[in-house]
């Protein structure tokens, strides 16, 4: 099997005994795995090592994560994180991506647009107070209680617009905690290399090992005086690599995996779910493509889209075969026999015998909604930046005039400040890239939903979709920063008297998606939950809570050890690679091509130094800047990928083939003295080493 050989999927779904034998879990801080550690690696980390790991791991909110490196808040993070910032600070006269940037000192550091940072602080079970709000409820009675009571418990945390505080559903409803973060929105950045070396490589070795790639990036997080943040919790960069067989770990936000779900809910990803969004996202890749080949200009603004777009590609294509393999059957079987335990107890049978009935029912109800949720509520029909702006102009005028506990959750007064400092940011937008991703989306909409569909004819009426497109892009002003900011300081009366063409469309299509994203939290969202809380209370009964729960873009731990792994074909795939292999490798030539900085600085770097290496920590996207550190809570690495195999840990890990990849502290460390030449960085990240030592 590809992507989970069948012993090692075999132990991990029917051997509860081989779960302290595995490197398997992404834990929570508030439960981590000390039994674990203590049992296979002999080491047990105390409260002050956590609460220091805790601290100096951060989330960036548009899916990545980082870490604070120094006592001035330098983030380290991967460069594809950044990427928007690096796009938005970029021009066709400067372009950061293929250039880089190294800021000269702290004056000539630039600020990111809308970076985010959170850093976690405190976690609060919140479980009691979710269960006796919604006890007894069902439908939209307990999909409204849920809303209220997690937006009530939200404002009360959420003392001030520098904090954010989010009640994180674990175990599918089985328990509720709050996680309450500092919010930092002054984020300034300060390194970043040649897409061509934080991505060298591209498409083609993305998901693969052996790898080339400085995937860092360095941030600074600036507090509200306008100063560099003082930090007093922050992972100093060790002195060397990391060798064979040391335990890493590594503090970042999973965004989330689906190891808990029931089978009813995987088929409907393996069988309408998954083959529908690989066909949309390969259409979608190939308009980007040719997009790209209309000029220099056009390519760098496509840039960005494209990339991602390839990443979640093979992600979902993964995904599909793990589900299509022998994993499916495996999980299956697994399903099976935990119900029949279940069954076998009067009182979990009470509890939750009629739970996986109950989720199947929604999920039917889930796959008929689906086309219409996607296209509409998730806004695939309207793939535009300046759409999204409108969208969110329209929602918190709406919104933000009700009731707290009334409102959608991304608009509640805890996680509204996210969508407020992007609608008010200046950042370039592309009108002909928004022309060709509206026109073709706005077609899309119309051969999912059909020419029939009331909504669709409403919007499209006799257009084409590519004229109505460059109507609405031409013809609005939100790509204004101050444009935005008036009509979200004026409110629903702005909003209402608004005659821009995106803003019409965002009024004319929100109350259908709003109508179809309600009966999924109705009738899909809320079952799942119930019946979902009902399994893991039984599965608690069963197992206890050692398992951790399935992962949420929320700060958690994971643990493994520095190895290689061999091919099912029988290959030995070493742990690391080495900077001359870099040199090897390049061919001059896209995806394999070196930036003249590194081609310049060939002859004064080590190429033994290690440039990647591999781990089996237990990662998933999301994890994407996590800090790879020792036992001591030093850095030796920095997560940017997972091997091939990886791609099927959204629903089970295999440690014999499973991989994090990360870039070496010394790579880092040697590419910032020798090639980019900021050996004040350099002194920064190592503390006391001198200039001779950071050579």
């Amino acid at each position: 099997m590809k992507y989970l050989s069948l012993v090692a999927a075999a132990a991990l779904l029917f051997g509860a005994a081989t779960t302290a034998h595995a490197d398997e879990g992404m834990f929570t801080f508030n439960n981590p795995p000390v039994k674990q550690l203590s049992e296979k690696y002999g080491f047990s980390p105390d409260k002050a090592w956590l609460d220091r790991v805790q601290l100096a791991s951060v989330r960036l909110a548009r899916g990545c994560s980082g870490s604070f490196v120094s006592k001035d808040g330098l983030v380290l993070t991967n460069q594809h994180c950044v990427r928007g910032c690096v796009e938005q600070l970029s021009s066709a006269k400067e372009d950061l991506s293929s250039k880089g940037f190294t800021a000269k000192d702290q004056a000539s550091e630039r600020k990111c647009p809308d970076v985010e940072i959170n850093q976690l602080v405190e976690i609060t079970e919140v479980t009691d107070r979710i269960t006796k709000a919604t006890e007894g409820k069902t439908g939209k009675e307990f999909a409204d209680a849920l809303k209220s009571t997690q937006a009530t418990i939200q404002k009360e945390c959420a003392t001030g617009a520098d904090i954010r505080c989010d009640v994180v559903s674990l175990y599918q409803g089985g328990r509720y905690d709050l996680y309450k973060y500092r919010r930092y929105q002054d984020a300034r950045l300060v390194f970043t290399p040649e897409v061509d070396i934080g991505m060298f490589g591209g498409d083609p070795d993305n998901f693969n090992f052996p790898r080339y790639d400085l995937d860092m990036s360095l941030l600074r997080v600036y507090g509200a005086d306008g100063k560099p943040l003082k930090v007093d919790n922050y992972l100093p960069w060790a002195k060397a690599s990391a060798a064979e067989n040391d335990l890493v770990f590594t503090s970042g936000n999973p965004g989330g995996t689906d190891r808990q779900l029931t089978m009813a809910q995987l088929y409907i990803q393996r069988d309408y779910v998954l083959p529908r969004v690989i066909a949309r996202y390969s259409e979608r890749r190939g308009i980007l493509v040719e997009f790209g080949r209309r000029g220099a200009e056009q390519k760098r603004v496509a840039e960005e889209k494209l990339l991602g777009i390839e990443n979640s590609l093979k992600v979902y294509k993964g995904r599909y075969d793990a589900l299509a393999g022998s994993l499916g059957v495996l999980k299956a079987k697994a399903e099976a026999d935990f119900r029949a335990k279940v069954d076998a107890d009067p009182n979990l049978k009470q509890m939750a015998g009629d739970a996986w009935d109950g989720i199947a029912k929604a999920v039917q109800i889930d796959r008929a909604l689906f086309d219409r949720r996607y296209m509409l509520e998730t806004a695939a029909a309207f793939d535009s930046q300046l759409f999204t702006l409108a969208r969110q102009l329209v929602r918190a005028a709406d919104e933000r005039a009700k009731p707290n506990e009334q409102r959608l959750r991304e608009y509640t007064d805890a996680a509204f400040p996210a969508i407020q400092q992007r609608l008010v940011s200046a950042f370039p937008i592309s009108n002909e890239l928004e022309i060709e991703m509206l026109g073709w989306s706005l077609a899309s909409m119309r051969a999912w939903l059909s020419p029939d569909d009331a909504t669709v004819k409403a919007v499209l009426g006799k257009d084409d979709t590519f004229d109505l497109a460059k109507k609405l892009v031409t013809g609005t002003k939100l790509g204004d920063a101050k444009v935005r900011k008036a009509l979200l300081d004026g409110g629903k009366a702005a909003i209402d008297a608004s005659k821009d063409p995106m803003i019409l469309l965002a009024k004319q299509v929100d109350a259908d998606a709003r109508a179809v994203r309600a009966k999924v939290e109705e009738e899909v969202d809320a079952p799942e939950k119930k019946f979902g809380g009902a399994i893991a209370k039984a599965r608690f009964a069963l197992e206890g809570t050692s398992t951790p729960p399935d992962a949420t873009f929320s700060p958690r731990l994971s643990y493994g050890k520095v190895t290689g792994w061999t091919e099912p074909t029988g290959k030995q795939v070493p742990y690391f690679t080495v900077t001359s292999g870099l040199y090897e490798r390049a061919t001059g030539n896209d995806p394999f091509r070196l930036p003249k900085s590194w081609l310049d600085a060939k002859a004064s770097l080590d190429g033994n130094v290690h440039m990647n290496f591999v781990t089996t920590n237990d990662i998933v996207g999301g994890n994407s800047g996590s800090p790879m550190i020792n036992q001591k809570g030093e850095v030796v690495g920095l997560a940017f990928d997972g091997n091939i195999h990886s791609i099927g840990g959204d629903y089970g890990y295999d440690a014999a083939l499973n991989r994090c990849v990360g870039v070496d502290v010394m790579a880092m460390k040697q590419a910032l003295a020798k090639v980019y030449k900021a050996e004040w960085l350099v002194r920064e990240l190592t503390g006391a080493e001198t200039r001779a030592e950071a050579r």
